[in-house]
C-alpha cells in the first residue's frame, strides 16, 4: 500500500490532547492490503519506580470562552485577557496582539499587565513591539504559574469553550487568535524558546468516524494541523489495530516561559510582585492602560462567576532522550473518566496526562486518577512493540 494521507486538516485535536472539538475524516475506509513495512520506536519505560513528580494545575474555563474585550475603569483603559481554559499556550499569542491592538486605541503608551502566565508574558510582548513601556504585576513568576504545570502541545480549542454557547462574534475572536498563534509557534520553533515539532500517534483499534461540522458549528480546529496518515496491523509497533501519525507543535513550559520573560525584560520590562484584591487597587496603578491576564483570579477581582476550574494533573516519569514522540489513547476509556490517556515526551520527562474534573479546586494529586492514568500508560507501552519483558 502506498503512503497516503488519511486525516484531514484540523481533524486531529479530537484524538489528541484537546477538549473539544469532534473528529472530521474522511468516511470511507482504506484499503490496509498489503502491508507497508512496519516502522519502529523507542518504547517509554512506563513503570512507578520511574516517576519523579506529579504535578496540578487549575484550568481558567468559561463554558463561553474567553473574554478579550476593552472597558473602563475610572479614567484608564482596562482590557480584560482571560479565560483560556486549557488552550492559555495555544492561544496567548493572538489574544495578546489583539489586547494590544485596543491598548493603542489610548494615546499613552504606557501599560500594566495584570499576570506573569503565558496569556500575560506573551501580551506584555505584544504591547512590547507596540512601543510600549510595560510594567507586569503579579502575584507569582515561572516557573510557580499555572502555565508550568501545562502539557503543552498546540491545542487551541482544550477545554475552552461549550459548543452551544459559542456565537458568530466569539468565534471571529478564536479564530483570528488561533491562527495568529499558530503562526507565532512556528516562527519560534527552535532551542531557545522549547518549540518544537514532533510526531502524535493516535491509538485507536477503529479508525475515527467521520462528524461533520455545520456551518453553525464549525470545527474550531479546522485549518490549525496538519494532516495525517493511518497505519494499520502490523505496520506500526503499538498495540492497537491502528496509529494515526501526524505532527504537532510541543512547547516545553519551563523554557518557554523563562526565555519570555528574559526577553521582556531585555526590552526594558519591569515585573513587580504584587496581589490585588480589588479593582480599586488597580485604579491607583499609574498606567493609563491596564490588561487583565489573571485567568481564574478574575472571579473573585471583578466578579465573573462563570469562571470556574478544570482541574488537571501530569504525572511525570524520568526523561528518556531516545523518545521523542506523542501519543493519546491506546487504552478503552474508562467509564465516567475524565479525559483519556495522553503522553509527551519533553527535556524534562515523560509527561503523562489524562485528567479534566470541572469545578474542583484542590491542588493536592487526585491518586485515583494518577493510578489510571499511570496505568493505563504501561499497558500501552507494555504492549508496544520492543518493550520490556
Amino acid at each position: 500500500m502506498r503512503r497516503r494521507t488519511f486525516l484531514t486538516t484540523g481533524s486531529m485535536a479530537a484524538l489528541g490532547f484537546g477538549l473539544s472539538g469532534c473528529a472530521t475524516t474522511s468516511s470511507s475506509r482504506p484499503n490496509l492490503v498489503p502491508r507497508r513495512a512496519p516502522f519502529n520506536l523507542p518504547p517509554v519505560k512506563a513503570s512507578w519506580d520511574r516517576i519523579i513528580r506529579t504535578t496540578v494545575g487549575l484550568r481558567p474555563h468559561r463554558d463561553a470562552g474567553f473574554v478579550l474585550k476593552p472597558d473602563k475603569l475610572d479614567d484608564k483603559l482596562l482590557v480584560h485577557n482571560y479565560g483560556h481554559g486549557g488552550a492559555g499556550m495555544s492561544l496567548a499569542w493572538g489574544t495578546g496582539l489583539m489586547a494590544a491592538e485596543f491598548a493603542t486605541q489610548h494615546q499613552s503608551r504606557r501599560a500594566a499587565v495584570i499576570g506573569c502566565g503565558s496569556v500575560g508574558l506573551t501580551c506584555a510582548r505584544q504591547l512590547q513591539r507596540r512601543g510600549f513601556d510595560v510594567t507586569i504585576y503579579a502575584l507569582a513568576v515561572p516557573p510557580n504559574v499555572t502555565s508550568n504545570m501545562s502539557l503543552a502541545g498546540f491545542t487551541p480549542a482544550s477545554g475552552l469553550v461549550e459548543n452551544d454557547r459559542r456565537t458568530p462574534e466569539w468565534d471571529a475572536q478564536y479564530r483570528r487568535a488561533a491562527d495568529i498563534s499558530y503562526r507565532q509557534l512556528q516562527l519560534l520553533a527552535g532551542p531557545h524558546f522549547g518549540v518544537s515539532w514532533l510526531d502524535n500517534y493516535a491509538l485507536v483499534d477503529e479508525p475515527p468516524a467521520e462528524q461533520p461540522s455545520t456551518p453553525a458549528r464549525p470545527n474550531l480546529n479546522a485549518g490549525l494541523t496538519v494532516g495525517g496518515e493511518l497505519f494499520g496491523p502490523g505496520e506500526h509497533p503499538f498495540g492497537t489495530k491502528y496509529a494515526i501519525r501526524s505532527p504537532q507543535i510541543r512547547i516545553e513550559p519551563s523554557i518557554y516561559l523563562e526565555n519570555l520573560m528574559r526577553d521582556f525584560v531585555l526590552f526594558g520590562g519591569r515585573i513587580v510582585i504584587r496581589k490585588f484584591d480589588t479593582p480599586r487597587e488597580l485604579a491607583a496603578l499609574g498606567e493609563p492602560v491596564v490588561i487583565n491576564c489573571t485567568g481564574l483570579g478574575a472571579r473573585d477581582l471583578f466578579g465573573d462567576q462563570e469562571l470556574l476550574p478544570l482541574k488537571g494533573q501530569l504525572t511525570v516519569m524520568a526523561p528518556q532522550p531516545e523518545v521523542n514522540y506523542h501519543t493519546n489513547g491506546g487504552v478503552p476509556p474508562v467509564p465516567g473518566a475524565s479525559l483519556g490517556i495522553h503522553m509527551m515526551a519533553r527535556s524534562d520527562g515523560i509527561v503523562l496526562g489524562g485528567t479534566s474534573q470541572r469545578g474542583v479546586w484542590t491542588l493536592e494529586p487526585d491518586e485515583e486518577e494518577r493510578k489510571r492514568v499511570v496505568d493505563s500508560h504501561i499497558a500501552v507501552f507494555g504492549a508496544m512493540k520492543g518493550a520490556r519483558a
